[in-house]
């Protein structure tokens, strides 16, 4: 399984995200950041820049408990949003 190694924040909601794998990306997170817990993150540019690796999940995280999962990062999903689950 391929997780995330390290993280760094560009600007806006980007970051640059290196793989276990070798792989690096650039990554525009506004896409994966819905509901509630994303909120404080997308409205406050400090708090989105708290953003680290857990190396136990092997993925991105915040200090709040936001995190997105390392294979839709990797395989560049964007997960459902649930705006689009009600249409």
């Amino acid at each position: 399984m391929i997780r995330v190694k390290s993280v760094k924040v560009l600007d806006g909601l980007q970051v640059r995200l290196a793989f276990t794998d070798g792989t690096e990306k650039t990554i525009d997170l506004s896409p994966y950041l819905h509901g509630p817990i994303f909120d404080p993150l997308k409205k406050d540019p400090a708090k989105f820049r708290q953003v680290k690796v857990d190396p136990e999940l092997g993925t991105i995280v915040w200090p709040n408990g936001a995190d997105v999962c390392p294979d839709v990062l990797f395989h560049g999903r964007v997960p459902a949003s649930p705006e689009k689950a009600a249409q």
